[in-house]
């Protein structure tokens, strides 16, 4: 049962990344990977809305397989994050690579912070 509701989580989670990051790319005329950024601080955020939720006891372990492990890991990308600052700095953009690189991860990690204190306000 458990392995079905990440199978399910994640069917939703990939194709919920590429339409997003489309959508949000072809929206910037940039070098700078907005798509990508995009999909990992919302995934972030619903990561730490749901292991809130979960911490409290307002949200199931189930809860956390479907929406944490299944979607969220399917919507963030950690791989294409690191290709694409590589890619920056290869072609020459390395102002890009790092902002990249520290926007990404301060971003990411405020937003799971910030879902994880949203839980907690609101269900704890």
């Amino acid at each position: 049962m458990n392995w079905l509701l990440v199978v399910a989580g994640a069917m939703v989670g990939a194709p919920l990344r590429f339409l997003t990051d489309r959508y949000v790319q072809c929206r910037h005329d940039t070098v700078f990977p907005w798509g990508t950024f995009t999909v990992n601080v919302a995934g972030s955020l619903i990561l730490g809305l749901v292991t809130g939720a979960v911490a409290v006891g307002a949200a199931s372990s189930h809860a956390q397989l479907l929406l944490g492990t299944g979607l969220c890991g399917a919507l963030t990308t950690y791989s294409t994050f690191s290709y694409e600052t590589l890619r920056l700095a290869a072609d020459g953009a390395r102002g890009w690579a790092a902002a990249n690189a520290v926007l990404s991860v301060l971003a990411t990690l405020a937003a799971a912070f910030a879902g994880v204190a949203a839980a907690r306000a609101r269900w704890g």
